[in-house]
């Protein structure tokens, strides 16, 4: 089984694996089972960090996965996994915030998560879902939710709390009132997009980056034309190390 490495999380302390499954499949909601199967083989192989989110509709096989791997003894128990889900833009209200989370939780089948993120630095109307109308936008009361996210983690309801998609400007309008500074910002980082100035503004305030899409996002609306998995380049490192591009991007994530 592999041994994936672990950072600590600056603002709580917390042991997060620097290597994790997302569950993001699209269309979304599609295919529960094979997001299950996929889990169950992931915890097989070593896999201890699962991503997941409202916006997804993954959360529920997420958490079949796991109430298998328990029962099968894959694990001894929940607390061997770091689980993340995301806040989404209909429930990025103040008010709302908690009940979204006690949702998550529902449809997860767990007492808490280890990471709860602010999906995207925007807020929807309540109700709206995929595809909005653009007079569903509206702006976040960053003070608010945060606030919100804060006494979700004084609840335990979740170990830590974060962001994702965050940019420099909004990352510094949160940390302004903030009493809990957040502990990870999420966002798509690869070796076409290196965010070299939001990766120095979280290093200087503590905030862990996490990248998602860093081999591509096979499928998506928002692909690009080019993915980091099909460069020549990057596919002729890999070769002469004997390595996939896959590997060659796990084994050196910077």
């Amino acid at each position: 089984m592999a041994s994936i490495p672990l950072a600590s999380l600056a603002s709580t302390g917390q042991k997060i694996p620097l290597i994790g499954l997302g569950t993001a499949e699209f269309p979304f909601g599609e295919d529960e089972a094979t997001v299950k199967q996929s889990v169950l083989h992931a915890i097989e192989v070593g896999y201890r960090h699962f991503d997941t989110a409202a916006l997804y509709q993954s959360e529920k096989p997420l958490g079949d996965a796991i109430a298998e791997a328990l029962q099968r003894g894959l694990i001894k128990s929940r607390d061997e996994l770091f689980v993340t889900s995301k806040l989404f833009s209909s429930n990025c209200h103040s008010h709302l915030v908690l009940p979204a989370l006690q949702q998550t939780l529902k449809n997860l089948g767990l007492e808490y998560l280890d990471l709860y993120l602010i999906h995207v630095p925007v807020s929807l109307k309540p109700g709206a879902q995929l595809p909005f109308a653009p007079g569903d936008i509206l702006v976040m009361d960053f003070e608010g939710v945060w606030k919100a996210m804060e006494e979700c983690q004084n609840l335990g309801l979740t170990k830590s709390i974060g962001v994702s998609n965050f940019t420099c400007k909004k990352i510094e309008k949160l940390l302004a009132t903030a009493r809990i500074p957040p502990a990870v910002n999420q966002v798509e980082m690869n070796v076409f997009w290196q965010q070299k100035q939001l990766r120095k503004l979280c290093e200087e305030k503590g905030i862990h980056i996490t990248a998602y899409s860093a081999l591509g996002s096979k499928g998506t609306p928002w692909e690009l034309n080019s993915r980091p998995i099909d460069c020549d380049a990057l596919k002729e490192i890999a070769s002469g190390r004997e390595k996939t591009v896959a590997q060659k991007k796990i084994l050196n994530p910077k």
